[in-house]
C-alpha cells in the first residue's frame, strides 16, 4: 500500500492539467475501492467531482469564468458600497479572425482575458460572456471607482504589444459600465445598451452613466 501512496504523489506532481487531474483521481479512488480502503477511495472521488465543478464554471479557451458563473454569482454579491458589471467587446475582431485567422484569434481572445484580469481587486472577477464578450464584474466598488478599473482595463488592451503576436495587429475594446445597488439582468441588459453607445461613440472608448445625472459619458484617452 505504500508504493501505491508514493506513485500517486509523483503522478499528482507530474501532471497538473485538470482533465489529467480529473481522471487521475477517478482512477486512485477505484483503486482504493478494490483495495477496500473505502475512506481513500472517497476523498479522491469528492476531489474528482469538486475538479469537475470547477472546470464546468470555467471557459476552456480562456481559462476566465464562463457565463454560467457570471448568472450564479451575480445575484448574491455585496452591494453596500454599490456594484459595477462592465461589459467588454473586442472591437472588429471578425477582421482579426477574416485578416490572421481563427487559431490567432484564440489567442487575442486568451491575451485579452489576462489582460482584463490584471489589476483587479481581490473580491472582482472576468467572466467570458460569449464570443468576443467578457464580463468584468466589480463588487463594493463605488462610480469613481469603477470608472478608473474599467479605463485602466481599456488602456491596457490597447497600448498592448499586439505586433508580438502578429506584425500589424492591432486590438482595441469598447466598455460599457452599469453601476447600482442591485444586480442582475436588467444591471447586465443597461451594460449593454452602454455597451452599445461606446461602440456608437468611435469604439476604444468606455461609456457609463454620470453618476449625478442621466447623462451617458464616453471617455478615452
Amino acid at each position: 500500500m505504500a508504493e501505491v501512496g508514493v506513485s500517486v504523489e509523483d503522478e499528482l506532481t507530474a501532471r497538473t492539467s485538470e482533465p489529467d487531474l480529473l481522471a487521475l483521481h477517478e482512477s486512485i479512488a477505484d483503486l482504493f475501492a478494490t483495495q477496500g480502503d473505502w475512506r481513500r477511495a472517497y476523498h479522491h472521488m469528492r476531489s474528482a467531482l469538486d475538479i469537475a465543478r470547477a472546470g464546468s464554471l470555467r471557459d476552456p479557451l480562456t481559462s476566465s469564468y464562463n457565463r454560467r458563473y457570471l448568472d450564479q454569482r451575480l445575484p448574491d454579491l455585496p452591494t453596500s458600497r454599490g456594484l459595477a458589471v462592465a461589459l467588454v467587446d473586442l472591437d472588429r475582431f471578425k477582421s482579426v479572425n477574416d485578416t490572421y485567422g481563427h487559431l490567432l484569434g484564440d489567442r487575442v481572445l486568451c491575451r485579452v482575458a489576462d489582460l482584463l484580469q490584471e489589476g483587479l481587486p481581490p473580491d472582482a472577477f472576468c467572466a467570458r460572456y460569449g464570443g468576443e464578450e467578457f464580463a468584468l464584474v466589480l463588487p463594493e466598488t463605488d462610480h469613481a471607482g469603477a470608472v478608473r478599473l474599467a479605463e485602466a482595463a481599456r488602456a491596457r488592451v490597447a497600448r498592448h504589444r499586439w505586433s508580438e503576436l502578429r506584425p500589424g495587429l492591432r486590438v482595441t475594446i469598447s466598455v460599457g459600465l452599469a453601476h447600482g445597488r442591485t444586480p442582475g439582468p436588467h444591471q447586465l441588459r443597461r451594460a449593454d445598451d452602454l455597451l452599445y453607445a461606446a461602440k456608437h461613440a468611435g469604439r476604444n472608448k468606455i461609456a457609463y452613466q454620470d453618476s449625478e445625472s442621466a447623462r451617458v459619458v464616453t471617455y478615452s484617452e
